[in-house]
């Protein structure tokens, strides 16, 4: 679903992004580690067709991000580290205005069950975002992916700022997209919540993805090391 072949990003003299080789596959959940600037941000902007590589290809489903960006956002939805939605609509609301945009239409009832399928409380379907905390406001964004029926999903640091038991539920939704065959590309920091939820981890520095790992062939302490070695 996701494939970036020599993918290199420059601005100016400064390497972004060094050839990038990366594919994550349907239902596959890949985490990114590295450090502030290490080029997390930017693979996924490249997906994204924020910004245009300097050189490689950049594709989704099989389709060129840098020439068919319109087609490719069709199969994306992406949940940044501050989700940007409207505070003085409820969740449904917000629900509503972003699938429609996408060119779904459903009824109120329906809009209710992404919502809960995403982990949120049903008390707080008709309430004001103003009124959400941080891990609500993600899960409205992930019901927003459902709504679409994305099949890519991809995230910059959506665990930052959430209490351990609102990560936990952010886990939970992830790994259930993930087994309807969503795939799943996350920036994070969170070495911990990247072994409990990824199959697969990179280690970015400076540009380049240095270490690629299995999840299940690595203990959180072993990760660590690895990752401090590193960075």
């Amino acid at each position: 679903m996701l494939k970036a072949q020599n993918l290199t990003k420059k601005y100016g003299e400064q390497t972004a992004l060094d050839r990038l080789n990366l594919t994550i596959n349907e239902g596959e959940i890949f985490a990114l580690l590295g450090q502030n600037g290490a080029g997390k941000t930017t693979t996924i902007n490249l997906f994204l067709g924020f910004v245009e590589p300097t050189s490689g290809t950049v594709s989704i489903n099989g389709i060129s991000v840098t020439e068919n960006a319109s087609e490719t956002k069709k199969y994306i939805a992406y949940i940044p580290e501050t989700v940007m939605l409207y505070p003085n609509l409820t969740g449904i609301e917000n629900i509503e205005f972003f699938s429609s945009l996408a060119g779904f239409k459903y009824n109120k009832e329906e809009l209710s069950k992404f919502l809960s399928k995403a982990g949120l409380q049903d008390a707080a379907h008709n309430q004001r975002l103003q009124g959400y905390s941080k891990g609500m406001r993600q899960k409205v964004g992930i019901a927003i992916a459902i709504a679409k029926n994305a099949k890519v999903l991809l995230l910059d640091e959506p665990t930052s700022g959430l209490d351990p038991k609102a990560s936990n539920e952010f886990s939970d939704v992830l790994r259930e997209l993930s087994k309807n065959g969503t795939a799943i590309l996350m920036a994070t920091h969170d070495i911990f919540r990247a072994k409990e939820v990824a199959h697969r981890i990179g280690i970015m520095k400076e540009g380049n993805l240095m270490s690629v790992i299995e999840a299940k062939d690595i203990s959180a302490n072993e990760l660590e090391q690895l990752y401090l070695q590193t960075v």
